[in-house]
Parts: structure tokens; sequence; C-alpha cells
């Protein structure tokens, strides 16, 4: 164990103490991180006397951890399998799991070295079902239910012209009866009305001619202009709003690109600007839905928009298949901007989110400092990672360097071992194809498509089963 480092004994008052767990192999290279940041915090590195870091388990550490821990937390590894509720329990004092990968140390303690918190936004998602009125009650529950744990707020019901929807009111009742906020979106004044008497909580859309639709109930109104991009108009309807104790939500509606869409964020701005304290609606699908590109870089730029004219209502659809995962995109974009307004700081270093194609940081290490590491392999495992230069495939026999995966074939001696071939194949093309696109890879792990893509569930407080990585024959 090394003594306290990092924050300067001046300070007025104590900095907060913090114990790193680690191996032999890192012990050097976390001390090189934690010495070059800036983190605000003491520090210290307790070596628990195992060569891999990811190897230490809860009964190694349970053992030779020193005790009392002099500290206000404990990090171990991000890859360490261990249940640290009970490590915590056992030595009275917290312990977490930090990232991965040490180099991303800086990124994982945040802004102001506070730690990351994404847990908090300020923005409502409406998630449109768009053909609710072709679907069965049914269909409409299980579109709605995958709907809220992708991160929808609100699920709207949209109806189509000139198609009878018979069973609006099972639809409205049958979703309220499982918990869901509802709200019903139709340009025809019937449906709203049905709406309302259903038990919808909000109506899209009403204008100063059909905002009667809404009093003496309950329900929230999305107000637009009679007129579209008439602002004089949708004024003119939440003023009647107000009047009448209505708590409307205001609309201007956003134009795509080359339709009107400059002018329609000038009436978003101007809208902010008479009315400080309105309520206000952006619908992101005419960008989203109608540009051919990957709508996370949409959603975020958007939702910045949002952020700054704190726009705290959202209207979402997923038509088109490129954005299959537009709720979990605007999800993941109202938690960074939340934290990044809050932090009075630019959308940077808030997670990997909505970086799906390129990674910030996509290769650990330069190809030199993987020669050095391959230089003390001494085992017939092989280690497999990228860096500017292409793959890395090595062990105790030799280092190839490639930028195809199938040239590196005939160097790795596996020709009559099909299972090893097999496996060394699947990592190597999800080498090349991290290497092509600039992420990072990590040996044995899933590529990390952000909120493109679900995770693979993983627990954390046990070891993989054996055999996941295969072997070289020593």
């Amino acid at each position: 164990m090394r003594r306290w480092g990092g924050a300067h004994e001046n300070l007025p008052l104590m900095p907060e103490r913090i114990l790193f767990l680690t191996g032999h192999l890192a012990h050097a290279r976390l001390d090189k991180v934690l010495r070059g940041g800036n983190f605000g915090f003491d520090w210290k590195i307790e070596d628990i006397g195992v060569k891999v870091a990811a190897l230490m388990t809860e009964a190694i550490i349970a053992r030779r951890l020193p005790r009392p821990v002099a500290a206000d937390r404990v990090v171990v590894p991000g890859r360490c399998r261990a249940d640290l509720a009970r490590l915590s329990a056992d030595f009275g004092v917290a312990f977490e799991r930090g990232p991965d990968e040490l180099k991303d140390l800086p990124a994982y303690f945040g802004k102001r070295g506070r730690g990351l918190d994404l847990t908090r936004y300020d923005m409502r998602i409406f998630a449109e079902i768009v053909d609710a009125s072709d679907m069965t009650v049914d269909a409409i529950i299980a579109r709605a239910t995958e709907m809220r744990a992708a991160g929808a707020d609100v699920i709207d019901i949209g109806c189509l012209p000139d198609k009878p929807f018979s069973h609006l009111e099972d639809a409205v009742g049958e979703l309220k009866a499982r918990g869901f906020a509802v709200s019903v979106d139709s340009a025809n004044a019937d449906e709203l009305r049905r709406g309302v008497k259903a038990g919808s909580d909000f109506l899209l859309s009403l204008t100063e001619h059909t905002l009667d639709i809404a009093a003496d109930s309950n329900v929230s109104p999305v107000l637009i202009p009679a007129t579209h991009g008439d602002m004089a108009s949708l004024l003119r309807a939440a003023e009647i709003a107000e009047r009448s104790g209505i708590r409307a939500i205001l609309d201007p509606v956003i134009d795509p690109i080359h339709f009107g869409f400059m002018a329609s964020l000038s009436r978003y701005a101007e809208l902010r600007a008479r009315m400080p304290d309105a309520e206000i609606l952006m619908g992101t699908g005419n960008l989203t839905e109608l540009t051919d590109a990957d709508s996370s870089g949409v959603t975020a730029m958007l939702l910045g928009i949002c952020s700054e004219l704190r726009i705290r209502n959202l209207l979402v659809v997923q038509v088109s298949p490129h954005t299959r995962r537009t709720i979990q995109e605007h999800d993941a974009a109202r938690r960074i901007m939340f934290a990044a307004r809050g932090d009075e700081s630019l959308p940077q270093d808030y997670g990997n989110a909505l970086l799906q194609v390129h990674d910030k940081k996509p290769f650990l290490n330069s190809a030199q400092e993987i020669a050095e590491l391959a230089a003390q392999v001494t085992d017939a495992n092989f280690r497999i990672e990228t860096a500017e230069d292409g793959i890395h495939v090595y062990n105790r026999a030799g280092h190839h360097v490639g930028q195809d995966a199938l040239a590196l074939f005939d160097k790795l001696g596996v020709e009559r071992d099909g299972a090893h071939a097999f496996y060394l194949g699947a990592e190597l093309m999800k080498a090349e194809i991290a290497w092509r696109l600039g992420k990072r890879y990590a040996q044995d792990e899933p590529l990390d498509w952000g909120c493109a893509a679900d995770q693979p569930a993983e627990d954390r407080t046990r070891l993989k089963s054996a055999g996941h990585t295969l072997r070289a024959k020593a």
C-alpha cells in the first residue's frame, strides 16, 4: 500500500479518501493515471495480491484486504466479479465497481470529480403508436409496454385519417388500468372528445378554435396554431387556455429541413422569449424520420435546443427502420443534456450512449504498448487488441499485426483445432469491425453500440462460465 496522494492538505474541507484495489500488472498504470488526474480527492492503491486485477474475487478481497479500511469508499476494477453489497456490509465502507479500463477513470469520476449521474432528467417523452387504430387492444398494450421500457413517459395513441377507431375507449381504458399515462392524437374532433371521456391525460392537438374540447375536464391539451406557422394564433390559444384554467402545452411545430426548418426553430425561441414559464412541446419526428442520417446525432442536436429553451415535452415517433431505437436515444439525450446543463458544461464526457458508430477513445494502447505487453507473455493463450495500425494477436509463439482478420489465420497454427479456430475467427472479425469503425474492442466482450442495441445481461457478482474463452493447447 502507498501513502495517500492526490488532493492538497491545505484544502478547507477534508477531501474524500478513495482506496483503489488492483493487481500486480495494473499497479503502475493505475498509479500513473491517478497521479495525472486532478480528481479532487485523496487516494491510495492496494495491491490485492493477484497478477491480473480482473481475477480478484470477493473471497480474495475479504481475505487479503487489511482491516479496518481507512477510506470513504473502495473502488474495484470493472471486471472484478464480486457482490459489492456484501463487501460493503462486511468492511463497513462502500464498495463500488469502477470502469473496465484504467484509462477510463477520469471519465468515470466525471465533471469535477463528483461522479457521473445520469439518473435525472426534466423532459417528458410522448411516444406515439402511429397506427393504433389498426391494432388490437392487446397489441397496443404490448407496444406500449415496450415503449415504457425504452423510456416513454406517455403513450400517445395515434388515430389515422378516415380510419374508424371503434376500440379507442377500450384502448385508453386498458392503458390507464395498467398505469400508463395516455394521450390521444387525432385531427378528428369527435375522436378527441371520445378520448376525453375515456380518461385520456393529454390531447394532441387543439387550436384556438377547438380548445373547448378540453373544457370542464382534467385533460392537458397540446395547442398548435390554427394555421401552420401562425404564432399569433398559438398565442391566442394559450391566452384562452390560461383564462379558462386549462393546463396547456404549446407546440409551434417543427418543420423538416428545406421546408421551413430554420424558421420553425426561430418560432420556438420566440415563444420562449414571449412566454418564459410556458410548457412547450417539440415533436422530433420531422427531423429523425425525414432525414437519412443516424437518428442519434439528430436527436442530440434537437434535445440540446430543447435543453437551452427549457422545452420539457417531446413527441417521438418510430416509423422508419433507421429510427428503431429513437425512444432510447431520446431518453439518453435528455439525461445527458440535464447533467451537462447542471454542470454548466458542454455535453461532452457524459457517457457513450449516443456514440454508437465511433468511440472517442477507441484504442486504449498504442502499438508500442501492445508490443511491450506481448513481450511479457509466456503462455500459449491468444490475446487480441486493436491499435491505430490494426489488429494485434499475440501469445508466447509470436505477435502478429494485420488489418484483415482473415489474413491472420495462417499465422496462428490452429488449422487442426476447429473450435479454437472458430473462436479466434469470431473475435478477430469483431476486432476488425471495431478497428475499421474506430470503436473500442475488448476480447470476449460484446462491442458497445451505446443505446443503439441492448447490452447482454451480465452477472458481475460471479466469474463467467469456464470455456467462454477458448484457450490454445499448451
